[in-house]
């Protein structure tokens, strides 16, 4: 024999979910469940003796709570409504010193943002050029870790990048190492991509730099980026509806404004080990 049971999800985290949803036997009832399909409410059928079942969260941070089914009627299922609850997780971090930014098997973005405030004039930034030392681990052969382990490279950096002010951004920007003695690859840069910009980027006494960017936001009336509840941030996401990635011969809007903001992230890579130091962003007084 079997029934019906309807769950509606009325109470988690901001990054719980997806979900992965089993009977107290370890029968998978449902699989790969999003948050919002919780919250506008699922029916499944499980076998008549199943009066508990297990709700998995698959995300970065996994967790498992097991519920009691109970009876309501058509009025509690519509008056439930959902409530977010900012709750924490504990996570472990360094268990391997090859790896950063890893949470059990999961890579996270490591992001670092540098705040500029110029004097009584709007200032132009011309480049950005970043000292930070990029570590690469090698395999360890007697199992002790020291520093000899590790070697500092010149082609691993951050991956992308996000410059903005109050009204302009440069969008997403991608990195790459500038190919060395190879100027048909070279002049394929930068790459016009429906959500980024590739560009390279090179390193010169011991500082990363790059300087092919411009304003590319459509409307500087609408939000340049958008609210996400993944990482508890309200300005992570750029707002892509509002970027224009597409080529231009002219009219590249400089960066232009009394501050700026530059934003570094490196992201699906955790071997690389980046010690920031200090970044410049030189820029020229603008006059109107």
């Amino acid at each position: 024999m079997t029934k019906i049971i309807t769950i509606k999800l009325v109470k988690t985290g901001p990054s719980a979910g997806p979900y992965t949803i089993t009977d107290v036997y370890g029968n998978i009832i449902a699989e790969n469940v999003s948050k919002q399909e919780l919250i506008a409410g699922v029916s499944y059928s499980v076998d008549s003796n199943i009066d508990i079942i297990i709700f998995t969260s698959t995300s970065g941070c996994k967790s498992s709570v097991a519920v009691t089914l109970q009876e309501f009627n058509i009025v509690d299922y519509q008056n439930a409504e959902y409530t977010e609850s900012v709750t924490g997780c504990l996570w472990r971090h360094l268990t391997n010193i090859q790896l950063y930014n890893s949470y059990y098997g999961n890579i996270e973005p490591y992001i670092i943002e540098y705040p500029f405030s110029y004097r009584y004039q709007d200032e132009i930034l011309q480049n950005v050029k970043d000292y930070t030392k990029a570590y690469e681990y090698i395999p360890i052969s007697d199992g002790v870790f020291n520093d000899n382990t590790r070697i500092e490279t010149n082609n691993k950096w951050f991956t992308h990048a996000v410059l903005y002010n109050g009204q302009q951004s440069s969008g997403v920007l991608e990195l790459v190492a500038k190919p060395l003695n190879n100027m048909r690859e070279y002049l394929k840069y930068p790459m016009f991509n429906t959500d980024s910009k590739t560009i390279t980027y090179t390193k010169s006494d011991n500082f990363y730099q790059y300087n092919t960017f411009w304003a590319v936001e459509k409307s500087s009336q609408v939000p340049l980026f958008n609210t996400s509840c993944e990482s508890l941030s309200i300005d992570k996401v750029v707002n892509q509806d509002n970027m224009d990635y597409s080529s231009r011969s002219f009219k590249k809007s400089p960066l232009r404004a009394k501050e700026l903001k530059i934003r570094h992230i490196l992201k699906d890579n955790c071997t690389t080990h980046l010690v920031s130091q200090f970044i410049i962003a030189p820029a020229q007084i603008s006059y109107k």
